[in-house]
């Protein structure tokens, strides 16, 4: 299956309005403004949109917002859960309502064996395409490189978000990969370095704010660029640490947009806001960024 979904994907926040319910109209501005800001697309209903305080209704009805907001680009839907079952159910409907692919996480909690995420990942992908998202950090559990080239065999996957911070893997991954088959760092700032051995590109966080700049390291590595992506990839790297470790993502990214004026709303529970003081100290590496930070908040939806 080949399924052309880009090298740059945003994993969207889920704005909420003031009564904790989503804003669907919020949703398909942000979209517009990180597809004008050099996303080729973006993921609705992953970790930083989120899905674990989204029904599967919300979700839905989140993909079918945002694909109508950005027309022409791609919308990954995040479908992935613990239960093999429950993921396919609600692939079913995501690939109904118009998803281009599905990411789904490797199984967390009940810490399946390699055979059980080969088993959990050739269902969903007989559903529709499918991106596999590797986060040990989340997941309890590795999934190895022979498991994910065992299912790099399998025609409805199209690659893998690999965030398992093990470049060593991840580079085993690039060299016995199908043509085909895709990987995405799921770590913006492991972006250069996947690149390097192999990836094609970044599912991420920073584009929210820094779109442009994450588009020209891409496309300046792959025209062999190396100094311009290397001056983008180390002008980035602090406000990446920044938005990963002040606070579990996705809180920093969204504390920062309300603050840069978008109203992405507050969190669901179990997540809060960052404090005054963890915001300013933020928002204070946002700025020393500078011209590297391009986003606006006023673009209008089509």
């Amino acid at each position: 299956m080949t399924v052309e979904i880009g090298r740059l994907l945003t994993a969207m926040i889920t704005p909420f309005k003031s009564d904790g319910s989503v804003d669907y109209e919020a949703s398909e501005r942000m979209a517009a403004i990180l597809v004008a800001d050099g996303s080729d697309g973006v993921v609705v209903a992953g970790t930083t949109g989120e899905a674990p305080s989204l029904s599967d209704d919300e979700k839905i009805e989140l993909l079918k917002a945002v694909k109508k907001a950005i027309p022409g680009k791609s919308v990954v839907a995040g479908t992935g859960s613990n239960d093999t079952h429950h993921s396919v159910k609600l692939s079913e409907r995501a690939m109904k309502a118009g998803a281009d692919a599905l990411l789904a996480v490797v199984p967390y909690y009940n810490k399946p064996p390699q055979e059980g995420m080969y088993q959990h990942f050739k269902a969903i992908s007989e559903v529709g395409p499918t991106i596999m998202y590797n986060i040990q950090g989340r997941t309890a559990v590795n999934m190895t490189a022979a498991t994910t080239l065992r299912c790099a065999e399998l025609p409805g996957i199209l690659g893998v978000k690999e965030a398992s911070g093990d470049l060593d893997q991840i580079g085993f991954v690039c060299a016995g990969k199908p043509a085909r088959f895709k990987v995405w760092s799921g770590d913006d700032s492991w972006t250069l370095p996947v690149l390097a051995a192999g990836g094609h590109g970044v599912i991420c966080v920073v584009s929210h704010i820094a779109g442009r700049s994450m588009k020209k390291l891409i496309d300046a590595y792959s025209k062999s660029d190396n100094d311009t992506a290397r001056k983008i990839h180390l002008g980035l790297l602090p406000v990446i640490k920044t938005l990963m470790t002040t606070a579990a993502n996705p809180v920093p990214i969204k504390s920062v947009l309300n603050a840069m004026g978008f109203p992405a709303g507050p969190f669901r529970l179990p997540l809060v806001a960052l404090t005054d003081e963890q915001l300013q100290s933020v928002m204070k590496t946002v700025r020393e960024a500078g011209d590297l930070i391009t986003f606006k908040a006023g673009v209008k939806v089509a």
